[in-house]
């Protein structure tokens, strides 16, 4: 795929080798502020790749460089995310600038299919684990909300490209769900779980701020068809159950 050259100076030497994809929309007014900000040596804030909506790709650090899109954040224990990285930045206002009903601005079809495309040519680079192919908001739970719960990360997936495991539909009959506060063995086996599947969460026993920002990570990255309503507890153990089982399960 034809990629456009805009270097960006925010970078610095790796301390891992690549074995890391994370995904980000820019959250921003357009994709000209956002590449501007990425090459502004004061911002102290870059991304190897920018995709446009209409498809084009930008490059502004070199793969082999680590590029400081990641920021503080964990995954499967892993703290310095940028050194083990790759990290592309999708031209989305997301939650910082929806669309004029409200909504989340979409991501066009010929966007999906340069990140799609691009993601294949990382991967066919790096060995990469499907486990490994993050968002911004499974890392920093408690700060980023991209790509947001409108990405279609079941498309994805059918691309070889993540990872989307078969779901039930949220339960409508158990209306339960953790409240601040709420400890016991119940929210510590919660905990626990998310935790094996990767999200850097404390396993206190107290279903605390940490614990309901990671819960809602979970449900941004894995809800059926984005959805956050109506997710009870029943349902949201189900879906990390599912989602358990499918990041162990041996590939074909």
């Amino acid at each position: 795929m034809e990629i456009e050259q805009t270097p960006s100076p925010n970078f610095n030497d790796r301390k891992a080798d690549v074995d890391m994809l994370v995904l980000h929309y820019t959250g921003m007014e357009s994709g000209e502020a956002a590449l501007a900000r990425m090459c502004d040596v004061s911002a102290e804030v870059s991304a190897h790749y920018m995709v446009w909506e209409d498809g084009r790709v930008t490059q502004m650090v070199a793969e082999d460089k680590r590029a400081w899109h990641a920021g503080v954040g964990s995954w499967q224990s892993d703290s310095d995310l940028n050194s083990c990285s790759i990290g592309i930045e999708i031209v989305n206002g997301g939650h910082d600038f929806p669309a004029a009903d409200g909504s989340l601005p979409p991501y066009p079809a010929q966007q999906i299919a340069a990140v799609m495309a691009l993601c294949h040519g990382i991967l066919a680079r790096h060995t990469i684990p499907q486990p490994r192919i993050v968002g911004h908001s499974d890392i920093a739970p408690a700060r980023k909300a991209d790509p947001g719960e409108h990405f279609p990360w079941d498309e994805l997936a059918k691309a070889g490209i993540g990872i989307w495991p078969d779901q039930t539909e949220p339960s409508t009959k158990d209306v339960a769900i953790w409240v601040p506060g709420d400890t016991g063995a119940a929210v510590a086996g919660l905990q626990d779980q998310l935790a094996e599947v990767g999200y850097g969460v404390s396993r206190s026993g107290i279903y605390d701020a940490e614990t309901q920002q990671t819960v809602l990570a979970f449900q941004r990255r894995w809800a059926a068809n984005g959805r956050l309503d109506g997710l009870t507890a029943a349902s949201t153990l189900s879906r990390i159950a599912e989602v358990s089982r499918a990041l162990t399960r041996p590939l074909a």
